[in-house]
């Protein structure tokens, strides 16, 4: 699934090319996503002008002129490409809408697994959407820092991973993010939530801070099906120090692989988690 660095690259994209523009023409192929589609979907886009494309977690939501905020969740394989000049002909598999620009540019959203899902609510509901009334504060965002995740995790008893992936903690972190920045501050993804709080909320924060920039200035992490909204993939998983390298030596390792094994690969609710029991305690 696409995490906050793979959607903010998505959201830049797409901004340089619908922000100010009027929507020409939507088609939509389908009836649902995940869920289906709002009402008349394809015919309240058309015409409305984007006034801004901004992000909260892993949702885009584009801004209309008329008040009405088109929110997008890109599922596990969706894409935003765009292209210049008309829609495809024929379209492509699993192309289900399609959108022109009053300046000649075309929007796909293609979805193999259709996971995703699209709505349009009236701004001033957006607080209270469904998926967005209960997101914890954005990692980005100055309302993240040591005091607000010290806070977020007092009392849990559940392993610093699992309270990560959480997003009533903080919003838009996922499993590959969350593994890289524990292992960059050193502190193992089984230690109990609740004893990161404090002197280790503080390292941890600003290291989240740092993964997420560098993942976003590479253009995301391409493992299966993710592409930026001009079609490139993205190169951030050439960086990953742990995620994906069972058995490896991590950076800086001076370790006797044959007697340690190297990064280690768990399983914590569901989801593989990779990292350095030697390095990170």
């Amino acid at each position: 699934m696409p995490e906050l660095p793979e959607v903010e690259t998505v959201r830049r994209g797409l901004a340089m090319r619908l922000e100010g523009r009027v929507l020409k023409a939507v088609r939509q192929y389908r009836p649902d996503l995940r869920f289906p589609f709002p009402k008349d979907f394809a015919a309240r886009l058309t015409g409305r002008r984007v006034a801004a494309l901004d992000r909260r977690a892993k949702y885009l939501l584009i801004r209309l002129d008329d008040g009405q905020v088109w929110l997008t969740h890109l599922g596990m394989s969706g894409t935003m490409i765009v292209r210049e000049g008309p829609p495809a002909d024929p379209r492509a598999p699993h192309d289900h809408l399609v959108v022109e620009t009053e300046d000649g540019w075309t929007v796909t959203y293609n979805d193999v697994r259709r996971f995703g899902f699209m709505d349009l609510i009236p701004e001033e509901e957006l607080e209270a959407h469904p998926m967005l009334a209960s997101l914890g504060p954005e990692p980005l965002g100055n309302s993240f820092n040591a005091e607000a995740l010290s806070a977020a995790l007092e009392g849990k008893i559940t392993p610093i991973k699992s309270a990560l992936l959480d997003q009533t903690v903080v919003a838009g972190l996922g499993n590959i993010y969350v593994c890289e920045a524990l292992f960059r501050s050193g502190i193992s993804p089984k230690r109990l939530a609740h004893t990161v709080a404090g002197r280790r909320a503080e390292r941890l924060v600003p290291v989240i801070r740092d993964v997420l920039a560098e993942a976003i200035e590479a253009g995301g992490s391409t493992l299966r099906d993710f592409k930026a909204s001009d079609g490139e993939l993205g190169y951030f998983q050439h960086s990953f120090k742990v995620y994906g390298r069972e058995g490896m030596a991590c950076e800086g390792c001076d370790c006797d692989l044959s007697r340690t094994g190297g990064i280690q690969r768990i399983v914590q609710s569901g989801r593989s988690t990779f990292y350095c029991p030697r390095k990170q305690r």
